[in-house]
């Protein structure tokens, strides 16, 4: 019991430190050198996440079982933790921005059905549309504001945000600018409702996956779990501290790491590509 308190205490420490030497530091140059000093930032910030929590991962399994091979493993894995959640949090933002496209091309039809110039349509979503898109289209409106040239501004925004999407919506706007396209609105409907029977597609497809996926990470973690169940009988845990036992759980934690990455790498959906780069 004193050390997990101890251990609860230095993690509590620990976050302590990690939150104000993430915010007490600012960049004070602009631009380039302004962006680079903040990815640093962020890259030593999640080094830094990911040692505190292989160290935290480590200590409480060797003091749960008391095996010093499931405490280094646990390390590891643990290590790990932050780049999982950052991507699952990547994965999520993606999933809303997609999610979000219908919505912008509706504000585009609308817009341009109320009379109004293309930039100015283009610079309202970042006023009425989705509140996830928001913040790129407002970048536009600034960088319309301070230049006036629609094209360069439209790419900027194209390059912003990345998406395949994204690309087809600005094409569109640009073949409506250089020629005057007066099908405009026909255009973008069409346009929203290929997105929209597309997503419908693509979440059917995500909603069988996910049953699949999480029927083999509760395949992956069974195992486990009953170590640790053994492992708070000292009799079993004997069998796991000698030569032998340790090279049981190293292949099994092999064998674990490559079935799952061969169940996402094959339960992938295809990502929709690019045509305009």
């Amino acid at each position: 019991m004193g050390a997990l308190i101890g251990l609860c205490l230095g993690c509590g420490v620990l976050s302590v430190w990690l939150a104000f030497s993430s915010g007490g530091r600012s960049s004070q140059t602009g631009g380039r050198e302004g962006n680079r000093a903040a990815a640093g930032h962020a890259r030593r910030r999640r080094h830094q996440l990911s040692a505190a929590s292989g160290l935290v991962a480590g200590v409480l399994a060797y003091l749960l079982t008391g095996l010093a091979i499931a405490g280094v493993m646990a390390a590891v894995a643990g290590s790990f933790l932050p780049r999982i959640v950052e991507d699952r949090k990547r994965q999520r933002d993606a999933h809303r921005r997609r999610q979000a496209w219908p919505d912008v091309i509706d504000s585009l039809v609308s817009a341009v059905r109320a009379g109004m110039s293309l930039p100015e349509a283009v610079a309202a979503v970042g006023v009425r549309g989705p509140q996830v898109v928001r913040p790129a289209f407002v970048r536009f409106a600034a960088d319309y504001r301070a230049s006036g040239r629609f094209t360069d501004c439209i790419l900027r925004l194209r390059d912003d945000v990345q998406d395949p999407v994204a690309d087809r919506i600005v094409e569109a706007l640009l073949a409506a600018r250089d020629v005057g396209g007066s099908d405009l609105g026909r255009m973008l409907r069409t346009l929203s409702d290929f997105v929209r029977q597309d997503l419908r597609f693509r979440g059917e497809a995500e909603a069988r996956r996910s049953w699949t996926v999480n029927g083999a990470r509760l395949a992956i973690a069974a195992p486990w779990l009953v170590l640790l169940l053994l492992s708070t009988r000292p009799e079993a845990a004997v069998a796991y501290q000698t030569s032998a036992g340790m090279f049981v759980l190293v292949a099994c934690a092999g064998a674990c790491v490559l079935a799952y990455y061969l169940m996402t790498r094959i339960g992938r959906l295809p990502d929709e590509v690019r045509v305009m780069l």
